[in-house]
């Protein structure tokens, strides 16, 4: 009788989760938006309008916040329940009792500021979708007895350690953390560093809806995803950038899975630019959701459909560096947003650097190559919210230790864009010339990602010129002609080689009038030396 009851109580659930529908609603306009660019310091800090002057990025309408009265309004709606809002998008993420409910709200007259609605269930917006499994997290949490420098594997695998002692730590990059929970990150004698140099600047709930972000007990998640960026304990554990400095937000409900945690993400990617960040990591990925309605297909993780993809490429175009597990779902492949051409998805290996099965694999389905690159995922050891140093599996792990690297290296290169960063740390990885699905480009080497980066503050060397920079056309290349060709590859700034050839002559005319316009690297190899140079297509 009992075991009955259960099911009835169960199928009655799910009738009741499926009852309801979820969907982003698009706003016609924003208010005061010419106002707002003119006077940007009532829509954003000074730290985040002066990151985007050094860099170049322009701030526009989608930095200013979404008309509070169209939300007051919409909430207003019988049925109807706001989640989420975006700036970047302006709209807002509603639940309601039925697909009717919500579609009413276009009929409407008090609501024409309304543009149209896209609802999760793809099948309301007359398309096809089919459901995908997908893991989220793979954690196995084994307590060990503690050795000296448990993270010195992770740490020297990607050669953050060579950026530390050139004292590249991270010191003045401002970093924001989305995930799960971060229960006793304020309290805990891992972070103490951190706190005492008023380097932890502070968070937000976007799930409960409150400041009070380290008291959520129900996963410590994030915890041990920041330890392996900011965790310190003396002779024992050091981060891999352990002087940055971090804002956490939680933004995944662990209780359930619903697109409105794309809604929440996308809210703490817009909190984080507005507030001056420089680098996103988040060990998160969604695919399968509670109502399989809603759920993504392999077509929609094409790196620009999912609403969570496409916020993280707002993102990498308002100049934050968005870094992010893949995924543990193997052969399944990447989950959203790691498929997003502009975001830096991070595979996992193990500490002999082979790939770790259960790290999400790319596919064709990504117009580039994913993931990005890799660091290990298995074994990794974090800190928990107990503050015990335990050792953890899964691309939660190699993406911010990954990230935490990239942080120390964007303090060498203070000069650098995210899109340059990005580069430098693929050209530096283990299998830069033969990517693949299973590991991207491969293991870096942040050292080297540093000399690269170097490299470009020259422009012109004894042994090689190159002009006129930018180039319209012709590109002139002069380098000594000795014992061993010069062999030439141009990248764009996703990574792919766009043009290659050997070069035999001390000096050589390229037509590069096809190439787009834009950033381009110019790698040079000859024998066992490389140059790098920056090139401008105008």
């Amino acid at each position: 009788m009992m075991k009955r009851l259960l099911l009835l109580l169960c199928v009655m659930f799910n009738l009741m989760l499926h009852a309801q529908e979820d969907a982003w609603v698009y706003f016609t306009d924003k208010d005061n938006v010419e106002a707002s660019i003119n006077n940007p310091i009532s829509i954003l800090t000074q730290t985040a309008i002066d990151r985007k002057a050094a860099k170049g990025i322009a701030i526009d309408a989608r930095d200013v916040p979404v008309n509070e009265a169209y939300i007051t309004l919409v909430k207003s709606q019988d049925n109807i329940q706001v989640l989420a809002k975006s700036k970047w998008f302006n709209a807002v993420f509603v639940r309601g009792t039925d697909a009717d409910v919500i579609n009413d709200l276009l009929l409407n007259d008090t609501l024409e500021f309304i543009d149209y609605i896209e609802f999760a269930d793809p099948n309301l917006n007359d398309l096809e979708r089919v459901s995908q499994s997908d893991s989220e997290f793979l954690i196995e949490d084994t307590l060990i007895s503690f050795n000296y420098g448990s993270a010195q594997n992770q740490v020297e695998m990607i050669g953050v350690d060579q950026l530390h002692l050139e004292d590249y730590t991270g010191e003045g990059i401002i970093v924001a953390i989305l995930d799960s929970g971060f229960p006793n990150v304020d309290t805990m004698g891992a972070f103490q560093r951190l706190r005492d140099n008023e380097d932890l600047l502070g968070g937000y709930d976007f799930v409960d809806r409150t400041e009070d972000v380290f008291n959520f007990s129900g996963n410590d998640h994030g915890t041990k995803v920041l330890s392996d960026m900011a965790g310190f304990v003396q002779d024992n554990f050091v981060g891999t950038a352990p002087d940055a400095s971090y804002y956490v937000f939680r933004t995944e409900d662990v209780s359930s899975e619903t697109p409105v945690e794309e809604g929440y993400w996308v809210e703490a990617a817009e909190r984080a630019d507005s507030l001056g960040v420089n680098v996103i990591n988040t060990s998160l990925g969604y695919r399968l959701y509670d109502n399989i309605n809603y759920s993504h297909t392999n077509q929609d993780l094409d790196g620009s459909t999912t609403f969570i993809t496409r916020g993280a490429n707002i993102a990498n175009e308002k100049g934050i560096l968005v870094v992010t597990s893949a995924g543990n779902s193997g052969s399944a492949g990447v989950v959203a947003p790691a498929d997003g051409t502009g975001v830096f998805s991070i595979g996992a290996v193990d500490a002999d650097g082979n790939y770790a099965g259960f790290s999400s694999q790319g596919s064709d389905f990504q117009p580039t190559i994913k993931p990005d690159v890799a660091a290990q995922g298995q074994g990794s050891f974090v800190i928990n919210s107990a503050n015990a140093i335990v050792s953890n599996n899964g691309t939660s792990f190699s993406s911010p230790i990954m990230a935490g690297g990239i942080v120390s290296l964007m303090q060498a290169l203070p000069n650098a864009t995210n899109e340059e960063i990005k580069q430098f740390v693929r050209m530096s990885a283990s299998q830069y010339d033969n990517p693949d699905y299973f590991l991207g480009y491969g293991i870096p080497n942040l050292q080297e990602a540093l000399n690269i980066g170097l490299s470009l503050d020259q422009q012109q060397i004894t042994e090689l010129k190159v002009f006129p920079n930018p180039a319209e056309t012709i590109l002139n290349i002069q380098t000594q002609i000795g014992e061993h060709s010069t062999r030439l590859r141009i990248i764009n700034i996703l990574g792919n080689t766009v043009l290659e050839k050997t070069l035999y002559d001390s000096h050589t005319e390229l037509d590069v009038s096809r190439l787009n316009k834009g950033m381009y690297l110019l790698n040079f190899q000859s024998g066992g030396a490389s140059k790098t140079f920056k090139l401008t297509k105008s």
